[in-house]
């Protein structure tokens, strides 16, 4: 009888506890899970980004442009400019997705606004650019 309580009680002990091999298991598994959704969810995020600086690089060239429009001239008016004109919303964010100031271009009747892009480096191939030199729109 002593054995048989015995028995039973470290078939409840191992019922109740968790070995280190299966926390390592489940660990290993949500690694897995971690991992299969940085590799599917990182590119977007960055695609996303870029979208988001098209997207204002054109909310603030047609800021610009009203500005140039109302004031005449050849003047180039900046983003704080437009901001304390009231062209931009003051609520408005006024740097690119990675925190870098966007620049504006006035050449002749033409606006252009850049941003340095992921890599924060004027002038490299990530660079964004509305309208895109060349490409008027």
């Amino acid at each position: 009888m002593h054995r048989n309580t015995r028995s039973l009680r470290l078939a409840r002990a191992a019922a109740r506890g968790v070995t280190l091999i299966e926390v390592l298991i489940v660990v290993a598994i949500l690694s897995l899970i971690a991992a299969g959704v940085t590799v599917a969810v990182l590119p977007k995020f960055r695609q996303a980004q870029v979208d988001t600086a098209t997207t204002n690089a054109r909310e603030i060239r047609n800021a610009v442009n009203r500005w140039r429009a109302t004031r005449g001239g050849e003047e180039c008016p900046t983003v704080s400019q437009l901001v304390q004109d009231k062209e931009i919303d003051s609520a408005s964010k006024t740097t690119d997705p990675w925190d870098s100031p966007y620049k504006i271009q006035c050449v002749d009747d033409e606006t252009f606004v850049s941003s340095p892009g992921p890599d924060k480096k004027e002038g490299s191939k990530d660079d964004i650019t509305v309208p895109e030199k060349g490409n008027p729109s």
